[in-house]
């Protein structure tokens, strides 16, 4: 733990994924009742420049395709649920809350330097405002979402969704799709696109870079996970009938890969030990040190 969150720690704000859906239930509202009211809402520097600066905040009511299928809408917001708490859980309030609230930071960063692009680029006056204005609307949740869902499929790679309710698909075959698809779209879009695109990735390597014990694919556990896999290759264990032993084993349940292959086996990283829990225990378990006896939560 920083010296940074042993101070600012328990400013945290928990259950921080459930109060981001519930803003954006309050957006869909407020579309279905008056959607011309987004209008004021969306982030704007230029009209925040000239004194509208409850848009700096107001951009978080616009949710991600308003206007599109109710039902999807309901299971998305119930998907991007699933995975922020998985993360809060993972990693505590306080990371999940820097996470966040840097992709936010970065996103209203990313409007005023558009803006300032667009004033060295010859626009100024009614012209500037006109295409601040218009370009306003990709300055949205939609890309702090991308960030969330890149995030978790750093974190859990391994994890399996189902594509369409039917394909098995795991998170990170997903997670380099959303790559791809970001700088496709930095490429072939707008320069409001590319500068909000970028903030976004930019939020994830930041990431990537200040995250060592608490993420799956964070440098350091990626060269444990090599040093790993060459120390099994190299040597083994066998059982006395000599057959492979198993690899995982959750301290929980007790069960092996060899009980399933459906079964996935994760460590914990705030358990002393080096201890591997299975998809079930996972989250369920309470943090022990070494040589306490790992138990369910009560």
């Amino acid at each position: 733990m920083s010296n940074f969150e042993k101070r600012f720690g328990k400013y945290a704000v928990s259950n921080l994924s459930l109060k981001l859906v519930v803003l954006y239930i309050v957006g869909y509202v407020l579309y279905f009742v008056q959607p011309a009211i987004f209008s004021l809402l969306t982030l704007d520097a230029s009209a925040i420049l000239h004194g509208q600066i409850w848009r700096l905040v107001s951009w978080l009511l616009v949710p991600p395709d308003a206007g599109s299928n109710y039902f999807f809408v309901a299971i998305m917001l119930y998907f991007y649920y699933n995975i922020g708490t998985s993360l809060e859980r993972v990693w505590g309030d306080y990371k999940y809350n820097v996470y966040v609230f840097l992709g936010i930071i970065l996103t209203v960063a990313s409007a005023f330097l558009w803006t300032g692009f667009l004033r060295i680029s010859g626009l100024s006056g009614t012209d500037l405002e006109y295409v601040c204005r218009l370009g306003a609307s990709y300055f949205s949740t939609y890309y702090i979402n991308m960030c969330i869902f890149l995030a978790f499929a750093l974190t859990f790679p391994e994890a399996q969704v189902y594509l369409f309710f039917i394909l098995p698909l795991k998170v990170k075959y997903l997670g380099w799709i959303d790559v791809g698809f970001l700088i496709l779209s930095m490429i072939s879009g707008n320069s409001a696109e590319r500068f909000v695109i970028a903030a976004a990735l930019l939020n994830v390597v930041l990431l990537f870079m200040r995250s060592r014990s608490w993420m799956s694919y964070s440098p350091g556990e990626m060269i444990r996970r090599r040093q790993f896999r060459k120390s099994v290759q190299e040597g083994r264990k066998t059982s006395p009938a000599g057959e492979p032993g198993a690899m995982h084993r959750c301290a929980i349940c007790g069960r092996t890969e060899k009980d399933g292959d459906m079964l996935e086996f994760r460590y914990c990283t705030k358990c002393e030990g080096g201890l591997e829990y299975c998809r079930d225990h996972l989250f369920s378990h309470v943090h022990v040190k070494k040589g306490e006896k790992p138990h369910m939560i009560p």
